[in-house]
């Protein structure tokens, strides 16, 4: 079994930055992917970014590009979300996931592990 746990959420100011860590643990870990959803309250969940663990070939949602920025740690197991110039929209619960095998890196169905979620919230 794997676990995630996510760190790094809080209130901000908008216009600030936060970085958001997810460190996997648990038996053997090798997954294909590592993706950041998040869901707003209302909103159904949407992918803000993943990112390949073997070549880290990454790509985000287009409300977040250039602002936001996936990066992995191969060797901790541990993938990260840096998050700047922040607006009061990307106001959400943030959870990181994760994909074992290959498949669609764009569809939360196809993966195997979440974490518990992090608030992240954007004051205007």
């Amino acid at each position: 079994q794997v676990q995630l746990a996510e760190s790094g959420g809080g209130l901000v100011q908008a216009g600030s930055s936060l970085r958001l860590s997810c460190a996997a643990s648990g038996r053997t870990f090798r997954p294909y992917a590592m993706a950041w959803f998040r869901q707003a309250p209302g909103n159904e969940r949407e992918l803000v970014t993943t990112i390949t663990w073997s070549i880290g070939y990454s790509m985000y949602a287009d409300s977040v590009k250039g602002r936001f920025t996936i990066s992995r740690d191969n060797v901790k197991n541990t993938v990260f979300l840096q998050m700047n110039s922040l607006k009061a929209e990307d106001t959400a619960v943030y959870y990181c996931a994760a994909m074992t095998k290959y498949g669609s890196i764009r569809t939360a169905t196809e993966y195997d592990y979440w974490g518990q979620g992090t608030q992240v919230t954007v004051s205007s």
